[in-house]
């Protein structure tokens, strides 16, 4: 009896016998999977099938390149693309224009028609190399040569009561002096020679204008008639700058004796770029003792005599250009009067301190109780002190009414012993007297 021996277990591993033997997709036996012992011969005769290809390797910095990079980056703008002006590298200069000159055709055959037309083109040469620099100059972009605009305004003398009236009204087509094609436009006022923070005036800022209208007056006290023939009057326009330094636009200056007396006179004037000769201002505050003697200041003192009380009112009104005296270059000023022949502390006054300014005003007055025959031997010592604390005043400068004076200090003492019961106002400049002696050298 024959058993018949039964078929080997079908292996998921062989390839099925309908399967092509040429097929790539077999996978191959592990090596961990033990083989039959007794393989076929069906199993050995097939050929042996061949590995997958192995799955493309790509790095993480090449995968998100591929898939996030939107194409090609583009420049960022600047803003020197919308403004051409501002750029933060010098830009070359360019080159410089042909004049072309336009040539007649000449039909003359002669040779006096030969010289007509030269003549012609020679007449033509100083018209277009005219128009050229005409050109260039509209067209250049140098600041000495662009249109700065013009500035409006009305001055006004009132002889009476020693003061000069500034009306600003308005400025027209201004120079754009910020990156937004405006400006911060404001107007500063200076006498001079001699300008300085003491004769300094300044208007409001307007903001965002080109043609601003301020229609804003300012005073100058204690203008005499000689300064109205030898002062001049300086009004220079500026742009404000919060960030940095105020720059300056343009000025227009006018001579104060082209003024007459209680008239009203209003400019419209182009500003313009002076350029200040030092020499000339060195041989204007060389000239002579009156600038040296203003440099100090000036002051407003009113006189009257009362019958009624019998005694001397003496008011001490204002001040006006006094010199700074401290590092800010301001001065706390306060005024000190003495009635001499010296009569105890009835004879001492002093007025109340103000602060961080060049022209002070006090409005204050004081009573001398003296009669009015003993006012002829009297004087009347005033100074001017600048207020230091912790430390010894600073004269500033001082000035003595009384018989003994000269010029408009005795008219003035003599007119307030004349006129009785009359109050008589006089500026008078502050000088040396009444000074403190200085301490003998150790």
């Amino acid at each position: 009896m024959s058993v018949s021996k039964p078929p080997p277990p079908h292996s998921h591993f062989a390839p099925p016998p309908n399967s092509s033997t040429s097929s790539h997709l077999s996978i191959p036996p592990s090596s961990s999977t033990p083989s039959s012992p007794a393989p076929s011969r069906a199993t050995s005769s097939a050929p042996r099938s061949l590995p997958p290809p192995s799955p493309v390797k790509i790095s993480m910095q090449e995968h998100f390149a591929i898939n996030v990079c939107p194409g090609p980056i583009m420049p960022i703008p600047q803003i020197s693309d919308f403004f051409p002006r501002f750029h933060d590298f010098p830009m070359t200069p360019p080159p410089p224009r042909e004049k072309k000159i336009l040539k007649e055709p000449d039909f003359g055959l002669s040779n006096g028609g030969e010289t007509d037309g030269e003549n012609k083109e020679k007449e033509r040469k100083p018209i277009e190399e005219d128009r050229g620099e005409r050109q260039e100059g509209v067209d250049s972009d140098d600041d000495d040569e662009t249109y700065l605009g013009t500035l409006e305004f009305t001055l006004l003398f009132d002889h009476e009561n020693n003061c000069l009236h500034c009306t600003i009204h308005k400025a027209k087509g201004l120079k754009a002096m910020d990156s937004n094609g405006l400006a911060d436009p404001y107007v500063k006022l200076h006498l001079l020679p001699g300008a300085s923070k003491a004769n300094k005036l300044r208007t409001k800022t307007l903001k965002n204008t080109l043609n601003p209208v301020w229609s804003e007056t300012l005073m100058y006290h204690g203008i005499t008639a000689i300064d109205m023939t030898t002062k001049t009057l300086r009004l220079c326009v500026c742009d404000m700058d919060r960030l940095g330094r105020n720059e300056f636009i343009g000025e227009v200056r006018v001579a104060l004796k082209k003024l007459s007396k209680g008239e009203s006179k209003r400019f419209k004037m182009g500003l313009e770029r002076i350029t200040q000769n030092k020499d000339i201002n060195k041989e204007t505050v060389e000239q002579g003792t009156p600038v040296a003697e203003e440099e100090r200041g000036r002051i407003l003192v009113s006189l009257c005599y009362s019958p009624e009380k019998s005694c001397l009112l003496v008011g001490i009104v204002r001040c006006a250009h006094l010199a700074a005296m401290d590092s800010n270059g301001y001065s706390d000023p306060f005024v000190k009067i003495v009635l001499q022949p010296d009569m105890g502390k009835k004879s001492k006054y002093k007025t109340t301190v103000k602060k961080k300014t060049l022209n002070p005003e006090f409005n204050e007055e004081f009573v001398y109780e003296v009669p009015h025959d003993q006012l002829a031997k009297k004087t009347l010592e005033i100074s001017v002190w600048d207020y230091d604390l912790g430390m010894s005043n600073d004269f500033i400068g001082g000035v003595e009414l009384g018989i003994n004076a000269k010029g408009v200090r005795l008219k003035h003492w003599f007119e307030c012993l004349k006129h009785i019961g009359k109050k008589v106002e006089y500026w008078h400049a502050l000088t040396q007297q009444g000074a403190p002696p200085e301490p003998p050298p150790q």
